[in-house]
């Protein structure tokens, strides 16, 4: 009989799990649990970074178009005071050209000196004059006033005369030259 109740122990104990095999058993529920948040808290701070990241390039984004905003702002102004300042360029010309003739030195040399003075000025904040007598008819910087018969075959196509000074601030027409074309 003692072989028969070996065999049942035997038996009794491949049915039930030992405490042992219980604990391994817990304790790899416990470790799939573990995974399992440590995974979700992975995809958490994956999901965190994405969200940083799409806020520092919108963050960047946005001040880079403010700085672009700022300097078209500041630009805008500037062409508009410039612009402002042209019809006394050109009172300036006209005084010079009327003091030619004159015997009056220093009228001639007290304008001369404010038309440089702001000339400097002007074209230290990017102003330049378009040079049209005598170039070839251009409609990017020249306005045509009117057509004149040239005086020689040459001068077809050609600006003759200068009506009024065209500009260019910062390389973009401010004003366009007025001139005559000779024809």
């Amino acid at each position: 009989m003692a072989e028969k109740e070996k065999k049942n122990i035997d038996k009794k104990a491949a049915e039930k799990p030992s405490a042992t095999e219980k604990k391994i058993e817990a304790l790899n529920a416990e470790l799939e649990k573990a995974r399992a948040e440590a995974k979700e808290a992975a995809d958490k701070a994956a999901a965190g970074k994405d969200d940083y990241l799409r806020l520092m390039a919108e963050f960047d984004t946005f001040r880079r178009r403010s700085a672009e905003e700022k300097l078209s702002l500041v630009s805008s102004a500037a062409a508009d005071t410039i612009k402002g300042l042209l019809p006394v360029l050109d009172d300036c010309e006209r005084a010079m050209q009327m003091l030619e003739g004159s015997s009056d030195a220093a009228a001639r040399e007290g304008t001369s000196l404010i038309y440089n003075k702001l000339m400097e000025y002007l074209k230290s904040r990017g102003l330049s004059v378009i040079e049209a007598r005598g170039q070839k008819f251009d409609t990017d910087f020249h306005e045509a006033v009117t057509q004149f018969p040239a005086p020689t075959e040459e001068q077809k196509g050609l600006v003759l005369d200068v009506v009024q000074t065209g500009y260019l601030l910062n390389g973009k027409i401010l004003r366009y030259a007025k001139v005559v074309v000779g024809a």
